[in-house]
């Protein structure tokens, strides 16, 4: 199983305290644990910046990164060993695996937090925190600065700035290493089998939650503790609802599938959305709309490259979508005059896609000073541009209605231009087709 080596973890925040003014302090506290109902929490998942400087795992922990410190720059407060507990919940790294396993400088029990933390936030002139993301977090914070100020009289110097971390690690977090790359690409590659997996299952008279089965065992199989988020699996007119849940409709004889999936792995998701008939062929119609997606997701690699911008991938989706569009019926008019009055819109109202990485929808700037920001390598983002014709849409053809398709892969940006992460899909109707058809001829 591929996973962020402990050295980039050491480099991660070397390069954020690189960028960090003098005599200063950065705080970052674990994400909680969340009760799902009653004694059942849900599956614990670190958040995304702190495993992104630490690769701690544990909730009830806190990092304090202070240049200089002449004890250490890197402080760890975490749970105690308890072999109680662990017997219960788990084994713990405690204070000893906090140094020896995760790189920690100097790690104290998250129990001491109120008597050690204060004293190392006194004197530094600057406290950088992500405000407002975790509020109870927030609310202890503060009160370690008043306790700070309460004591000014005496000589305590509580820090007079807080800075914006979140802004600081979310550029960062931006750029890929090859580390990073090499985990998204095991974790499309997981994601890529279970697609290809609820293709060969599907046949009319199942249901979307059967063919969501298969994705979530293929993901376990390849070593993917969850999903990288909830799985879409919408058949027939499901499929123009763009972020549908529900996953419990049959499979009916004629009707498209729209599956968006992808796992995670060491905490980097895939995203990966592909459409195949439930009989394992296209109608005409299904055919027109899906090679019109097609034809657009292809067209937007062209356009993501070092020096392009964000937005470039986007518009050729758009010019392509619109201009097919006007070629089967569906839109009247100049391809051009379309275009700016957003007449494509009621049939591809979103996005070509977003930034990826940690976070599905990951984080970053899509615009710097307000113009689009300018692709560099490193980036990764998906392309996932679609078509939804509403089941009661009356502009339209009868033929054409309750039609919904996407097609989504994972890209990052190379110095020659991308790297597709998510190949290994079918993606063409040949392909599809005749994987489907090989499955079928094998049960046969």
């Amino acid at each position: 199983m591929t996973s962020i080596p402990k050295s980039e973890y050491a480099r991660r925040r070397k390069a954020l305290m690189a960028q960090m003014e003098p005599n200063s302090i950065a705080i970052l506290p674990a994400a909680p644990v969340y009760i799902r109902n009653r004694d059942v929490e849900h599956v614990y998942r670190q958040d995304s910046d702190f495993q992104y400087l630490s690769g701690f795992p544990e909730p009830e922990a806190v990092i304090a990164l202070i240049p200089g410190r002449e004890h250490g720059e890197y402080v760890l407060f975490c749970r105690e060993r308890d072999p109680e507990r662990e017997l219960w919940d788990g084994l713990r790294a405690g204070q000893d695996g906090a140094i020896a396993q995760y790189g920690a400088d100097d790690a104290f029990p998250i129990g001491d937090i109120d008597d050690i933390l204060p004293g190392l936030i006194e004197g530094r002139e600057r406290v950088y925190y992500a405000m407002g993301t975790n509020q109870e977090f927030d609310r202890h914070l503060m009160e370690w600065i008043n306790q700070i100020r309460s004591k000014a009289r005496q000589g305590a110097q509580p820090p007079n700035e807080f800075v914006a971390l979140d802004h600081l690690l979310h550029d960062m977090r931006l750029y890929k290493s090859a580390a990073e790359v090499k985990v998204m690409r095991e974790a499309a590659q997981i994601s890529a089998r279970a697609h290809i997996r609820a293709m060969q299952a599907s046949r009319p008279g199942l249901h979307e939650f059967h063919l969501e089965a298969e994705l979530d065992y293929e993901f376990r199989k390849g070593g993917a503790k969850m999903p990288a988020y909830g799985s879409i699996v919408a058949a027939g007119r499901n499929a123009c609802i763009l972020h549908y849940r529900e996953n419990d409709a049959p499979l009916k004889d004629g009707d498209l599938v729209l599956i968006d999936a992808g796992c995670e792995i060491d905490c980097y998701a895939s995203d990966i959305t592909r459409c195949f008939p439930v009989n394992g062929r296209f109608s005409a119609e299904q055919k027109a709309i899906y090679e019109l997606v097609l034809a657009a997701n292809e067209e937007a690699f062209k356009y993501i490259a070092p020096g392009r911008h964000w937005n470039e991938a986007h518009e050729a989706t758009v010019r392509v979508i619109t201009a097919g569009l006007v070629e089967l019926g569906l839109l009247e008019g100049e391809v051009e005059e379309l275009i700016a009055s957003e007449a494509y819109k009621p049939f591809y109202m979103h996005r070509a896609g977003h930034w990826l990485g940690m976070d599905v929808h990951d984080v970053g700037d899509y615009k710097v000073g307000g113009v689009w920001r300018e692709l560099e390598v490193g980036m990764a983002m998906t392309v996932e541009p679609g078509i939804y014709i509403a089941a009661d849409n009356p502009n339209v053809a009868k033929k054409w209605r309750g039609i919904g398709v996407r097609i989504e892969d994972d890209v990052v940006v190379t110095k020659d231009g991308c790297e597709i992460l998510t190949t290994d899909v079918p993606k063409s109707v040949a392909e599809i087709e005749a994987l489907m058809a090989a499955t079928r001829s094998e049960v046969a």
